[in-house]
Order: structure tokens, then C-alpha cells, then sequence
């Protein structure tokens, strides 16, 4: 498995980019279930990460349950990847209803959608 450069300018701290790029590719398909990651170190060593940063990042990846780590075995990408992906939706779909009941409009909605996406 192959990651993609991380951006050293962008304002997004490194654990977060590497977390939203495994996330996303693990729910768009490009990283199938089942698709074992790099160790730890050795996915530091490629992007030029402390050790701690990447271990944070796979730690948070498995607690959503994007990736499972089998002890000696590895770390995998988790089965229910895609399932991730379906509750956003459904999480999206009550958004959307309760937003409109309320007679905000999509603009108005995405803007308190965006206003929250950054705080942690």
C-alpha cells in the first residue's frame, strides 16, 4: 500500500491529513478491506513522520473502525470500511431533514456544517 505525499504547508496538521487520506480511501474502495498498511515505523520513515504521529493516527483510524491491527500480524484496512461510509450517510440524510424542517437552506447548512467541521 502506497501513501500519497503529505502537504507541508497546509494548515491541516500531518496526523489529520494522514488520517482523513487513509479514511478516504478505505471508503472509496481504492483500499479494499482486508489491504494490510505499513507498519507504524516504516510508513514514519516513508512520509518523514515521528513515530508517535503515525501510531495517533492509526490509533484514531481504529477507533471509527476504519482499520483493525491483529497484534504481530498487522494492520489491516477493517471489513466494515464501507459501513463507515453508509452511516455517514444516513447521518447526512437526518442533517439534511432536520436543517430543512428547521427552513434553513442548503447554503446556510453547509455553512454550520463547515463552521464545525474543523472544531475538534
Amino acid at each position: 500500500m502506497s501513501v500519497l505525499p503529505l502537504e507541508d504547508s497546509a494548515d491541516v496538521p500531518p496526523f489529520e491529513q494522514l488520517r482523513r487520506q487513509i479514511a478516504s480511501r478505505a471508503s472509496s474502495g481504492d483500499l479494499p478491506p482486508g489491504t494490510r498498511l505499513p507498519t507504524v515505523r516504516a510508513l514514519a520513515e516513508q512520509l518523514g513522520l515521528a513515530n508517535n504521529t503515525v501510531a495517533k493516527t492509526y490509533r484514531a483510524l481504529e477507533g471509527d473502525g476504519v482499520i483493525v491491527t491483529e497484534g504481530r500480524r498487522g494492520t489491516f484496512v477493517a471489513s466494515g470500511s464501507r459501513a463507515a461510509s453508509e452511516d455517514a450517510a444516513r447521518a447526512a440524510s437526518t442533517y439534511a431533514g432536520r436543517a430543512r424542517r428547521l427552513g434553513l437552506g442548503l447554503a446556510e447548512a453547509q455553512r454550520l456544517l463547515a463552521e464545525r467541521w474543523e472544531v475538534r
